[in-house]
């Protein structure tokens, strides 16, 4: 009823609806339902994921943009904020607001330009102009080491309410103690969900209507009277913020931030893998597509271990399930997928719900 309510976007297939349900209570409740660290860093990376792939999913997915620049703005709100805090001895939120704001500043001044000057291209020239800002910024931002922190990044403090000592009550709520990590997890989870339905609400309003014209046929939209050029900027900029403020949020989550956490090309990469997965010109599809890659990642290893282990007997399959190759399974995941749902996880359900109506 809230999504009905907030963009009119229902899920539109049972089996979809569900498992969208599950996975969101899964995450309200994974600080109650899972113990030690390890599971609770999963969650937060999938909140943040969620909000990334989707941000980029308005370019890729609803605009027909490709773009390899999206972790670049990821980076300047995790950098904003990470270094905002690393440059004063006594965190504040002043500061860290501060830091953000500046951050997404330069976040929109960038984005504008890049837009203005590499939209007039089209498609692969495009991707090459953002590849090579991004690529260029990354160096920029390893090289400036007294600035940035070069290679090894910065570790810093953050307000008293979200360090690991605080703690807002005594007692514990449902065997789970109210520290300053659950405090964090809890930003980072409703922080992510409002980031996620404002762009739920976007790609289905008016200008929502439009951005899928300009990808199915911009000269069309553009004989419509439509300024096609004004409207992918915006994308771009809406885009570019949105993915600021979940760079914003990692950095927090993390207390640190680096080139590799924020800047490296792997993380785009992890992006389009999962806006492919789930499917694309689907919000709905970042949820799923997040979910699965982040737990493939960080589960899958220990899982092909077990089974190794268990079919030592057998020594054929325990060497291909050996841990050390969870990448190429990783990889056949990947194409499996693919291979299935062509048009993405989210894609195939609905044509389900459509057929079974």
């Amino acid at each position: 009823m809230l999504v009905k309510f907030l963009s009119g976007d229902l899920p539109r297939s049972r089996l979809l609806g569900a498992v969208l349900a599950a996975i969101v209570l899964g995450l309200l409740l994974a600080p109650f339902l899972f113990s030690g660290a390890r599971p609770l860093n999963t969650a937060a990376t999938i909140c943040i994921y969620i909000v990334l792939a989707a941000s980029y999913d308005l370019l890729l997915g609803y605009t027909g943009i490709v773009s390899f620049a999206h972790t670049m703005f990821y980076g300047i709100g995790a950098y904003g904020v990470g270094i905002a805090l690393a440059s004063v001895e006594e965190p504040t939120w002043r500061v860290a607001v501060a830091g953000l704001l500046l951050a997404l500043l330069l976040t929109v001044a960038l984005a504008f330009v890049i837009g203005l000057f590499a939209l007039r291209v089209r498609a692969i020239f495009y991707a090459m102009i953002t590849l090579a800002v991004a690529s260029s910024f990354a160096v920029l931002a390893s090289q400036l080491s007294d600035f940035t922190g070069g290679e090894d990044g910065r570790t810093f403090s953050v307000p008293e309410l979200l360090s690991p000592g605080f703690t807002l009550v005594e007692s514990e709520v449902f065997g789970r103690a109210v520290d300053g990590k659950l405090i964090t997890y809890y930003i980072v989870f409703f922080g992510c969900a409002l980031l996620f339905l404002f762009l739920l609400r976007l790609v289905n309003s008016p200008f929502g209507r439009v951005l899928q014209a300009i990808r199915e046929n911009e000269f069309r939209a553009e004989a419509l009277g439509y300024r096609t050029v004004v409207y992918r900027i915006w994308a771009n900029v809406l885009a570019a913020v949105v993915a600021a403020l979940a760079g914003a949020l990692m950095a927090l989550w993390l207390r640190y931030v680096g080139p590799k956490t924020s800047l490296g090309f792997e993380v785009m990469t992890d992006i389009l893998l999962i806006v492919v997965i789930g499917g694309m010109g689907t919000m709905y599809g970042a949820v799923i597509g997040a979910t699965l890659f982040i737990l493939a990642q960080n589960y899958l290893k220990t899982l092909m271990g077990h089974a190794s282990e268990a079919l030592s007997g057998v020594p054929v399959l325990a060497a291909a399930l050996h841990p050390d190759r969870w990448m190429l399974w990783l990889g056949v995941l990947f194409i499996l997928s693919i291979y299935f749902f062509p048009i993405g996880i989210v894609g195939k359900l609905r044509l389900r719900g459509f057929m079974k109506r």
